[in-house]
């Protein structure tokens, strides 16, 4: 068990296609409206339900060319919503104190596509293209160069579990001593590479997600972007446990008996040293896929003798592959400070052949104050991330 350690998030900033306010994204949230909408934008003829970000984003045009990325403008959008936060982290942090510390799976991918698109398959790519902005690290470097910091700057990919896994480390560059505070965070935009991907697995819904249904048959993918300031500071909402696994069962489906998700999950709950049975609210990786949420039901009821609360949070924002992570952090953030449960969406038709789970439905409400949210992520390759939130008054 590790020694307590103080490791505090910041109010996040947070797009999705909820919103790009918590007000708004709150509502959503707490009431179970989907933020979904339909269409063939990157599957001509086969219209999708995607969490899509609509609403306007940060002109980029005078950016340098290597930041000019939808995932870059996702990025400074939430950034914006930390303004008074790393505008106060600015003049207290010294610069090369400060690190960065991003997960994303896509990054500039999708202009790489419309460049391929406009110059053919013979033609020389656009003046403006920049392979950069595709590079993996391309969403750290962004926010680093755009706010002057110089401590350790890097992004992490391990698909879904990655911006998971970005907060995790951001707890250990602090622990460690080689910083003072990291932004940290992740983002991931809608791209043909990713949707085609997803659909050649044959891991896509045509109809709005149904997590932990009966009657569920695959994903729908989104986009967001959510980031925090993370500080060793008492007080507030801490990262109080991590855990991370790597049961590399298969390239891309689950280990189906769910044990390394269970280890991840109880080395969060050892770091933290807490009892599963403290544990408030779980926020489940809950895809929608019939193997994801047998194997997240079998290794739930492996852990816990009695399950918290759960839900899914992916029916309402879609699965937001690299972001993922950040945004359901994001999400048990405001679930510990408003003291009311996200709730899970899907058709009421449980599937009777996984372990039961409580889920967060129209008529539950929190008995007393959460003080203990769990958030999982799981990724392909068997990348297990688990985060402890713990609320202290």
């Amino acid at each position: 068990m590790s020694a307590a350690f103080d490791c505090r998030l910041s109010r996040p900033g947070v797009v999705c296609s909820l919103g790009d306010d918590l007000e708004t994204i709150g509502r959503a949230l707490f009431t179970g409206k989907r933020g979904l909408t339909i269409g063939d934008a990157f599957t001509p003829g086969r219209p999708l339900p995607l969490g899509s970000v609509g609403g306007e984003l940060p002109d980029d045009s005078q950016w340098p060319k290597d930041h000019r990325s939808r995932n870059n403008r996702l990025l400074a959008l939430a950034l914006a919503r930390l303004d008074d936060q790393v505008e106060r982290l600015l003049a207290t942090v010294a610069r090369d104190r400060i690190g960065v510390v991003i997960g994303t799976s896509t990054s500039g991918i999708g202009e790489t596509e419309r460049a391929l698109a406009a110059s053919g398959r013979e033609s020389p790519l656009p003046e403006d293209f920049a392979y950069a902005r595709q590079e993996l690290g391309a969403p750290a470097r962004f926010i680093a160069e755009h706010l002057g910091i110089t401590g350790p700057c890097y992004a992490l990919s391990t698909a879904c579990s990655s911006s998971a896994r970005a907060l995790a480390s951001a707890r250990r560059l602090l622990k460690s001593g080689q910083c003072d505070a990291v932004i940290a965070g992740g983002a991931d935009s809608l791209c043909r590479l990713t949707v085609n991907g997803f659909l050649s697995l044959e891991a896509v819904s045509d109809e709005p997600c149904l997590p932990f249904s009966h009657h569920r048959d695959g994903i729908n993918l989104g986009e967001a972007a959510a980031l925090f300031v993370v500080t060793p500071e008492a007080g507030g909402i801490q990262l109080s446990g991590v855990g991370e696994s790597v049961d590399a069962h298969h390239i891309s489906a689950p280990r189906p008996d769910g044990s390394g998700a269970a280890d991840a999950m109880r080395q969060a709950l050892d770091m933290a040293g807490r009892d599963p049975s403290e544990i408030d609210y779980l926020n489940l990786h809950g895809t929608g896929t019939r193997l994801n949420d047998s194997m997240e039901a079998a290794a739930v009821a492996t852990l816990f003798s009695t399950p918290p609360a759960c839900s899914s949070t992916k029916a309402l924002t879609g699965h937001t592959l690299g972001a993922a992570g950040a945004l359901e952090a994001a999400f048990c953030w405001l679930a510990l400070e408003r003291g009311l449960w996200p709730r899970h969406v899907f058709d009421g038709e449980y599937d009777p052949d996984i372990p039961a789970l409580p889920l967060v439905t129209a008529n539950m409400a929190p008995a007393h104050r959460p003080r203990h949210a769990l958030s999982n992520s799981f990724a392909f390759g068997g990348n297990n991330a688990s985060l402890l939130l713990t609320r202290v008054d």
